[in-house]
């Protein structure tokens, strides 16, 4: 009895596993047994012995500390959090803001796109030791002094108290204040985010914005009808791709360090790692849940 012959649809799905497997392949060899290691460093302690360490089980032990004996990691998670609710929406805007104005036609729009890409290569690992904060003016001088800092708290304030007095919200308001205080992190981090978001521009076809102008749409009905809904799906991939490298480099893993290399508690380090794992696979699985719902693919 022969087998029904796949369709193309399944030869593809097929291909695209195939295609997959070494990536997956290798990600269960490398990752696999430090990731069972770490749980059973994170239920135990560590103590330095002649000719390596003894491992002693304690259980959850170091779970329940980082929450009732340590002050500084529930701060430090909490700060992480906010930090990533508020920046990951600033920057999947500002990128798809920055990526439609750059795909436009007009003189010099390879430098134009050089220089957003810019903030990338700054902040990549080859001069990642540098402070750059100087040539920003972001930190040499401390606030309060009459310097640079003290300037953009008050121009905060103002801009604050603007809002404010224009019947606004204080959420709203604080969360825009928030996001001028933080404009030189946002457009650092929003380079690789900018260049997807610019291919996905690209590769809608220009037959459709040439059949709603027959019909008599306007620019901003065409962004809303036709590019959003065409960028949906890159607005997932950036979402993920922001939220992982919004906590890829924050406060909590220079604790994490320290606490294992400098405190050499190297249980309470694992604890907090995996908690912090934790805490962004469930950001990450509810966020994906939640926009996944309102991506629109083309087929």
């Amino acid at each position: 009895m022969f087998k029904k012959p796949m369709t193309l649809k399944q030869k593809n799905a097929w291909f695209g596993v195939l295609f997959a497997s070494p990536l997956m392949f290798g990600m269960i060899l490398l990752f696999i047994l430090p990731l069972i290691q770490s749980f059973r460093y994170s239920l135990s302690s560590l103590d330095m012995v002649d000719g390596g360490f003894k491992v002693t089980y304690e259980g959850f032990d170091n779970y329940t500390s980082l929450f009732t004996s340590n002050p500084d990691f529930p701060r430090t998670l909490a700060e992480s959090l906010g930090n990533m609710v508020v920046n990951v929406p600033l920057i999947l805007i500002f990128s798809l803001f920055a990526a439609v104005l750059l795909n436009q036609k007009f003189v010099g729009r390879p430098f134009a796109r050089a220089i957003f890409f810019l903030p990338v290569i700054l902040a990549s690992s080859a001069i990642a030791n540098l402070d750059i904060s100087s040539f920003v003016g972001g930190g040499a001088i401390p606030a309060g002094n009459g310097g640079e800092g003290g300037s953009n708290a008050l121009q905060s304030f103002e801009l604050s108290k603007m809002m404010i007095e224009s019947g606004l919200s204080p959420v709203i308001v604080n969360y825009i204040t928030g996001a001028v205080d933080r404009i030189y992190e946002i457009i650092s981090s929003s380079g690789v985010q900018i260049l997807i978001f610019l291919a996905g521009l690209q590769s809608i076809s220009p037959s459709l914005y040439e059949a709603s102008k027959i019909e008599g749409a306007t620019g901003y009905e065409s962004f809303w009808k036709i590019t959003f809904p065409m960028v949906t799906p890159l607005i997932l991939t950036n979402m993920v791709y922001s939220i992982t490298d919004t906590f890829s480099s924050n406060q909590i893993n220079l604790l994490i360090s320290e606490t294992a290399f400098k405190v050499f508690d190297f249980g309470l380090s694992a604890a907090m790692s995996w908690v912090f794992f934790l805490c962004v696979g469930l950001i990450l699985a509810v966020s994906v849940g939640l926009i996944s719902r309102k991506v629109f693919y083309y087929d």
